[in-house]
Parts: C-alpha cells; sequence; structure tokens
C-alpha cells in the first residue's frame, strides 16, 4: 500500500469579518485539496471589530457544510503555523490588480522563509470582486445594509457588535 501525502492548502486572513468572497474561495478551495485550513490571525496591527475568538466561531459557522475545512486561530508567524500543519500551499485571494503587487511581494517572501511552500492565488466569483472586510464594516458602522456582501449570521453579529460599541 502506497502512502499518498494529503493536499493541505492554507488560507489565512484577519476575516474581520468574513465575507461571502472569503467563502467562495474557501468552497473552491475545498474542491482542489484534501483539506483547507482557515487561519484566523489573532495577532494583527489592525483594529478588529471581533476577537479572535468571535471570528473563528463565525468562520466555523461558515464552513460547517465542508467536512474538509477546519477553522484555527493563530498568533505569530505565518510560517511556522503552515509548518506546524504540514499544509504546502497558502491560498491567498486576489480581487484586483491592485492586490497582485502585495501578494506577489507576500508570496516571495514566504516562499523565503518556507521554500516547500507553493503559494496559489484565486479570485473571487465576478460578484464579490469589490466587496472587503474592511468596506463591509464601514458601511455597516455607518448603518448601510451589508447583507449582500455576508452570511446573515454575520450581518447579526455585526449589528449585535455595533449595538454593544454604542452602548459602553
Amino acid at each position: 500500500m502506497t502512502d499518498i501525502k494529503k493536499r493541505i492548502a492554507v488560507y489565512p486572513g484577519t476575516f474581520d469579518p468574513i465575507t461571502l468572497g472569503h467563502e467562495d474561495l474557501v468552497h473552491r478551495a475545498a474542491h482542489l485539496f484534501d483539506e483547507v485550513i482557515v487561519a484566523v490571525a489573532g495577532s494583527t496591527n489592525k483594529n478588529t471589530l471581533f476577537d479572535l475568538q468571535e471570528r473563528v466561531q463565525l468562520a466555523r459557522n461558515a464552513f460547517a457544510v465542508h467536512s474538509n475545512v477546519k477553522v484555527v486561530g493563530f498568533n505569530g508567524l505565518l510560517m511556522q503555523f503552515v509548518q506546524d500543519q504540514h499544509a504546502q500551499v497558502v491560498v491567498r485571494g486576489l480581487r484586483a490588480a491592485s492586490d497582485f503587487e502585495y501578494e506577489f511581494q507576500l508570496a516571495g517572501m514566504n516562499r523565503k522563509l518556507y521554500p516547500k511552500l507553493e503559494t496559489l492565488f484565486l479570485t473571487p466569483s465576478e460578484q464579490y470582486m469589490f466587496v472587503s472586510s474592511s468596506l463591509v464594516r464601514e458601511v455597516a458602522k455607518l448603518g448601510g445594509d451589508v447583507n449582500q456582501f455576508v452570511s446573515a449570521a454575520v450581518v447579526d453579529a455585526i449589528k449585535n457588535k455595533l449595538k454593544t460599541e454604542a452602548s459602553l
């Protein structure tokens, strides 16, 4: 019997909040790999709306339909996390040409840190090309409707979080 290596991909991000664009990429990656690990970054320079545990739970809810997708929160260097997970690929989303330069630079740095790593760029479906977590947060904070950008569970979580923050 031959020992076939499991194809494991890591899809890292802050996911604050997780958008339909993120979900689209993970659903498609789940068909390409034996296992997809959604790596929710805890240590970030970004001022997040949701804490790490909240973001992990929202992502777990979004991907419960896939038996080969797991969601893990992490802190520290992504390449160390990737190695710890025995992954060979990092999946990154590209929405526009403006994303490419940064992502290309990041892929090069990651390859220097972990030469066995490949970076796979996926583009979201057309209707999600302009959706970003930061834009969703901004629209929501200004009272706009974000239903077309995030799942109903995420809409509810955003509303509850903004109500809680407003009452502080």
